[in-house]
């Protein structure tokens, strides 16, 4: 008899409910920003159907870095989704996402604005039948306005959106983080306005639904903290600062003995004075002129400088330790090797593993976390079209010989 054999079963342990569980989401967006919205949203319990054209499916699939084919990106993204081809540039593919919208909450897509009401998908039509629908509609500029026609990916709806001008080097080409914010962020105001017009859905009698009109521009907009109260009163125009930022010293990255920058930020007055004190400065933890954060400002080369020749004499590890034993903000720059060896990113299950053809594979966690109901990853990207006879044959009704026809015809 094996080891097992005769033993007690063992109970599985129980699955925790998530704040979205049984809402059903329908994703008609490709690349990155609808999408991402669409992942959060399945992360937290939504059942989320991704269409994509048969053939090539969603280019993230072969985007950046393939294992076997596959972008490992694509494992992140289309995790927790259940996967369909159909073409919607067929009648007849059109015909199944109608059919498919009677049982659905929700709706994503990110074409350029136009499109649904090109195929007849449009808000106005889907809501005769489908009124309780909400709609989210993400787009480079809007729905609405002048430039709602022009097509807008991150690259340039950064520069519009005002995100690129306060980046990089005075006097430099403005730089971009290599990474697709725009995107990212879009796809998180999307989430969030999905949300909120779900609850609005409950509270409402009768329940009906909405459109959430999120641009990639104005989600960068989103973001701009003061820069436009500033120019509308005084006519400030804030500018790249490099690796420091307008108006608030010390904050800043400063060197170290072995090669690294650390980034320090003490600009409260308690913190600067700790930090001054950590350091030696003495004189300038107690000098009159910089006992405020506008003093500091005003002479900022004096405070850098006084920290930077301390922190060349230094490695980045002391760096942290000083600052850390003296309780002022610090911390090194990370590159990914670094938050996989880090006991914080580790402690707070910041990486989740999903299965791949490739074997097991690491991606990021989603946030925000919920301590009673969070979320989790039920499985990675799957294959293009894994889910056809699921969601077309069990929800939709269609037999073995309707797929195949759909098939041979190219719908799916």
């Amino acid at each position: 008899m094996s080891a097992d054999e005769g033993s007690t079963p063992q109970t599985p342990p129980p699955v925790a409910p998530r704040p979205l569980d049984g809402i059903r989401v329908l994703e008609m967006g490709q690349l990155m920003a609808g999408p991402f919205a669409g992942t959060v949203l399945a992360y937290f319990g939504a059942e989320v159907i991704k269409i994509e054209p048969p053939g090539e499916g969603d280019p993230i699939r072969t985007w950046r870095v393939l294992d076997q084919g596959t972008s490992l990106w694509w494992y992140s993204l289309g995790r927790n989704k259940k996967c369909v081809t159909i073409d919607l540039r067929h009648e007849e593919g059109r015909d199944l996402v109608r059919r498919l919208v009677g049982d659905v909450d929700v709706l994503i897509e990110n074409f350029k604005p136009g499109t649904l009401e090109k195929w007849h998908l449009g808000p106005d039509e889907l809501r005769r039948t489908h009124p309780q629908l909400l709609i989210a509609r993400v787009s480079g500029y809007g729905q609405t306005g002048p430039y709602s026609q022009y097509p807008g990916y991150a690259s340039v709806c950064e520069g519009v959106g005002g995100l690129r001008y306060v980046n990089g080097l005075p006097g430099e080409v403005p730089m971009r983080p290599n990474l697709s914010l725009g995107d990212t962020l879009a796809g998180l105001h999307a989430a969030l306005g999905i949300a909120l017009a779900l609850l609005d859905r409950e509270r409402r009698k009768p329940a009906t639904g909405q459109t959430v009109d999120v641009a990639i521009t104005e989600s960068v907009f989103n973001c701009l903290e003061a820069v436009v109260p500033e120019f509308d009163r005084f006519g400030l125009i804030r500018a790249p600062s490099g690796s420091t930022i307008t108006g608030i010293v010390p904050s800043n990255a400063y060197p170290t003995s072995d090669g690294r920058h650390v980034i320090l930020g003490a600009n409260g007055e308690s913190n600067y004075r700790r930090l001054m004190h950590a350091i030696g400065r003495d004189d300038l933890a107690l000098d009159s002129r910089l006992q405020t954060n506008a003093g500091r400002v005003t002479h900022q080369p004096e405070v850098d400088d006084a920290i930077a020749a301390w922190t060349r004499e230094h490695t980045a590890e002391e760096v942290i330790a000083a600052m850390r034993a003296a309780d002022v903000p610090a911390g090194s720059i990370y590159s990914v090797a670094d938050m996989f060896a880090d006991p914080q990113y580790i402690a707070r299950g910041l990486f989740e593993t999903v299965d791949t053809p490739g074997g097991p594979l690491k991606i990021p966690a989603i946030l925000p976390k919920l301590n009673d109901t969070p979320g989790r990853t039920d499985w990675a990207g799957p294959p293009l079209g894994a889910h056809n006879r699921e969601i077309l044959g069990g929800r939709l009704g269609l037999s073995d010989d309707d797929l195949a026809g759909l098939a041979a015809r190219g719908v799916i």
